[in-house]
């Protein structure tokens, strides 16, 4: 096996773990966040809803962080920032549910989902890193 292949096949396998983490705490907290949520909504809080949501941020994450690796010249700089950005910025749309009558625990849940799956992408493509 070539150097190239065993880079590839250990980060599909480390995503394939980030994936399963992922999912598993986002199912823990939509059923903590269910549970909480008296009479509300429950946006997002059923697994075909997050499910696929999970696994597709986490795809959309790792693809991100691949373009800044190959992309920027400071790669461990830009990411520091760029990260936690894109995280507060999927936390609107979490936001402004409660403006169409989500509850506090419902929007807390979806708000620690985005978080589980920006911790399982970091530290999945972490190693990544070009080395300095």
């Amino acid at each position: 096996m070539t150097t190239a292949t065993t880079r590839t096949s250990t980060l599909a396998l480390r995503l394939g773990l980030a994936a399963v983490a992922a999912l598993a705490v986002n199912t823990a907290i939509a059923l903590a966040a269910s549970a909480l949520d008296d009479g509300g909504l429950g946006i997002g809080l059923a697994p075909v809803a997050y499910l696929p949501a999970t696994l597709a941020g986490l795809l959309a994450g790792a693809a991100g962080w691949r373009l800044i690796v190959r992309r920027a010249p400071r790669a461990a700089r830009a990411l520091r920032v760029i990260v936690p950005a894109v995280l507060v910025l999927t936390w609107i749309p979490d936001l402004l549910l409660l403006t169409v009558g989500a509850t506090a625990a419902n929007v807390v849940g979806l708000m620690l989902m985005h978080t589980a799956v920006t911790t399982a992408v970091v530290t999945a493509m972490r190693p990544t890193l070009p080395r300095a």
